[in-house]
Order: C-alpha cells, then structure tokens, then sequence
C-alpha cells in the first residue's frame, strides 16, 4: 500500500472516531500487522500499570506496533518524511524522560527551542514545566516522560493539521503503550482534544478525570497559557494536586 492510502484510511479511520457517519464503500482497511511482540520479562511494567488499548489497525505500521522499546520505536520512525512538517524542521523532537515513569505529560508540538534542541519543552513554558515537577511535585524532571502530539514544529507555531495528526498519532500512542504511565496529563487545548478526540474547550475539561485507552488523564492549561495568564497558576496547581494524589504522592497545599 502507498503512503497516500495508508494516509487516507488513517484520516478516516479518525474522523469515524470523531463521529464521522458515512464512509465510503471503496474505503477498504489494509491488512492487519502482525502479533505484537511481547516484551521481555525483565523489562515488563509492574501489574499496577493501565492495560493500554492500541489503536485501530487503520492507524499503526506494522513496525510501530512491533516497537517493545521507545529506542526500537525511534528507530522505526527515522529521518520522518511522512508529512509535510519534516521540510522545516531542524530536529525531530521524539520524547524525553524515562521509559518506566508514571507520570506522562503531552504537549501540542515543539516550538523554536525545542526545534532547535530536538528537546520537548526546553524554552519558557518548559521552565515553567519543569517548574512545576520539580518544585511542585517533588519530582525530578528525569522521573516523566514528556513527549508532544506531533514531532516536528508547526510554521509559526500553528495547531498541527489533520494529516500531520494522523501521521504521528501511532508514534504517540505507542510511547504511551510503551511506557504505560499510571497518569497522563494533557497541556493544553490542542492536546487535550486530540488525545481525547474531542472539541470541549480546555476550560470545561481541565479538573476533571477523563480516559485515554485505558489511561487516566488529567487535562490542564499549557504552561504558555500560564505565562500569559498568571492567574491560571492556581487552577494547574488543583489539577496537578490531584494527579499527586493518584499516584500516591505527598501534597504540600499552598496558598
């Protein structure tokens, strides 16, 4: 199958998700990847660990789906050529962060820093990220995973597009697969609604627990909605308290 296809089965594989009612009769799935491996004993999550769901076959390569590591799954993605943001990009942005974490941030995609470092959230808002895990959870910024839905910067910063989405949806959720966090927080509109396959606005979503494929997720504001909006800060921190809270750890309240 070519990439047009495979792109065009994936599109509407989303948009049925989305609600979508018709798709034509012509629309065929390609076929189905081969078993999952599994992944070796000594690498295995523990059993408290979300069972992640994958997604539809009409959205994973074979190869993606075959990835039991986050090295072997960068590999599969390469020198990405798969949409059109790989012509202005300086680095691919893959994820950072440990394989084994419990807790996962996602973010929209990178921005200029981020480009230019091939690091998510490296510029102000990854500051305040950091921030954030290290002064307000306790965590070192090595204990998550952070990653984004697209890897390569948008022109200008803009919403990634439905096809750039499509082509790098699978990589994000085979890091989630891969790394089964106990908790994922969304940052951010775009995020949110593209995990969550939804158009809620981020201000009726934030607090509240919603599911990712079996994945508890917690909805927040993006730390650059936070830079603009100082006094969204309190609002992040009720949610942040209440992923600590899931994953078992000391909440300190502030004022």
């Amino acid at each position: 199958m070519d990439e047009a296809t495979r792109l065009a089965h994936a599109y509407l594989a989303r948009e049925v998700a989305l609600g979508l009612e018709f798709v034509p009769r012509s629309v065929r799935p390609p076929p189905a990847p081969p078993a999952r491996k599994e992944r070796p004993a000594a690498v295995r999550q523990a059993t408290d660990r979300p069972a992640v769901q994958a997604l539809s076959d009409l959205l994973i390569e074979p190869e993606i789906g075959a990835a039991s590591s986050l090295t072997e799954l960068r590999g599969v993605l390469g020198d990405c050529s798969r949409c059109k943001l790989h012509g202005g990009r300086t680095n691919i942005v893959f994820g950072v962060g440990d394989e084994n974490a419990e807790l996962m941030f996602v973010g929209e995609g990178p921005g200029e820093d981020e480009d230019r470092q091939g690091e998510p959230f490296v510029g102000r808002a990854g500051r305040l990220l950091t921030d954030i895990i290290t002064k307000g959870m306790g965590l070192d910024r090595a204990d998550v995973y952070i990653a984004n839905v697209v890897k390569c910067r948008p022109p200008g910063n803009r919403n990634p597009e439905p096809d750039e989405i499509v082509a790098c949806e699978p990589f994000l959720a085979r890091q989630i697969a891969i790394i089964r966090p106990k908790v994922l927080v969304t940052l951010g509109t775009f995020a949110t609604q593209a995990l969550l396959r939804n158009r809620v606005p981020i201000s009726r979503q934030r607090g509240n627990w919603h599911d990712y494929n079996g994945v508890p997720v917690m909805p927040t504001f993006h730390p650059a909605y936070l830079l603009r909006n100082a006094s969204g800060k309190r609002l992040v921190w009720e949610d942040i308290q209440q992923v600590m809270e899931r994953l078992g750890l000391p909440v300190a309240k502030k004022g």
